[in-house]
């Protein structure tokens, strides 16, 4: 119970630390001589980023590797924000990634498409499957199912463990030198702050699964 208590905590804390960076650094900034959108384009055009575009999106910033955009909120688009430009300059880092062919990225990418089948298949086990099986009481087929659901959360580690390495690379090896040398130095540190909560969301996914893997976990050694 207390190791559940603590992995929630650790899941729960860095959620809000991420969201208090990003709002922090959001207020509007007047001498700020270009908004997101901007920006974003104009890093594009002097990067020689050949089919990259950037458009916005509804479903969380992020950079898609089949189409070739960056993809962020309209508000980060249309604001002249410390929040703003760092994120866009961040997916702009996986954009650069994309056209190095870095090697982690092209890892992940791999990973998620391979074994995206197991995850499908995990996915019906927990809301079509188990259901059923818990009803009839047939607890062989039950472990079954259960270990296929372990093996799908143990993947999903992996590759936000893969994925942590990948966003470092592209907030700090990418985005950060290109902020230095675009945005004033006062802004520095807070723009760097902002790239370690984008990079730092994917902790949260590795927390995540490590719960749900420990209470899977406990629920097959009770019914051994």
């Amino acid at each position: 119970m207390i190791f559940l208590i603590v992995l929630l905590s650790i899941s729960i804390l860095p959620v809000v630390w991420i969201n208090y960076v990003f709002k922090k650094n959001d207020e509007i900034l007047p001498n700020m001589p270009f908004n997101g959108i901007e920006f974003g384009n104009q890093l594009i055009k002097e990067l020689e980023l050949k089919d990259v575009c950037l458009e916005k999106t509804l479903i969380g910033d992020h950079y898609d590797l089949d189409q070739r955009k960056v993809k962020v909120g309209e508000d980060r688009l249309r604001k002249k924000s410390l929040t703003s430009i760092s994120i866009i300059c961040h997916e702009i880092g996986h954009a650069i990634q994309h056209a190095e062919n870095y090697t982690p990225l092209i890892t992940r990418t791999k990973l998620v498409k391979n074994t995206l089948w197991i995850n499908k298949i995990a996915f019906a086990v927990i809301y079509i499957g188990l259901p059923i099986i818990f009803a009839t009481g047939y607890l062989p087929l039950i472990k079954v199912c259960i270990l296929l659901i372990l093996l799908s959360l143990f993947i999903g580690v992996v590759i936000h463990l893969v994925t942590l390495e990948v966003e470092l690379d592209a907030s700090f090896n990418k985005a950060m030198p290109i902020i230095k040398k675009k945005i004033p130095a006062v802004y520095h540190d807070s723009c760097r702050s902002i790239l370690r909560a984008a990079a730092f969301t994917y902790v949260v996914g590795v927390f995540k699964n490590l719960i749900s893997l420990r209470m899977i976990w406990t629920v097959l050694s009770r019914i051994r």
